[in-house]
């Protein structure tokens, strides 16, 4: 089942194993072949893969599967050529830098009010919070 996601997604080890139709055991075999994948790990070990590691694990299962490379002959590769250039520029590249707007006025006004409404609410959890240490 793949879910459509945006290319800055994160991907769970099962999905990024069904796009590349391989199974999950391997994509964390390559994890202790290639220091290069280093998926996030959260509570309990589960693994969210950046987009810059779905086009590592992409470029490995390419040498491996495709160019019938050895795991010491793409380890080589990698030292060699650089990672960078094998798999792209796009690798490494900030998926999250939004450029910088500048808004309008009335954005301008929107977000000063919600600013306004967040500080008040901050405030009313702050009074909840010690009122129960109180009671």
């Amino acid at each position: 089942m793949v879910v459509n996601k945006s290319k800055a997604a994160f991907r769970t080890i099962a999905e990024v194993a069904e796009e590349l139709g391989v199974a999950t055991h391997v994509l964390r075999f390559w994890e202790t072949k290639f220091s290069q994948i280093k998926p996030m790990k959260r509570s309990g070990g589960r693994r969210y893969y950046r987009p810059d590691d779905v086009e590592l694990v992409k470029t490995i299962k390419h040498f491996l599967y495709d160019e019938r490379y050895t795991i010491e002959g793409v380890q080589k590769l990698f030292k060699e050529k650089g990672v960078k250039n094998l798999v792209g520029e796009e690798i490494q590249k900030d998926f999250f830098n939004v450029p910088e707007i500048e808004p309008d006025a009335p954005m301008r006004e929107f977000l000063s009010g919600l600013r306004q409404k967040l500080s008040a609410l901050q405030h009313s959890l702050a009074a909840a919070v010690e009122k129960s240490k109180q009671s």
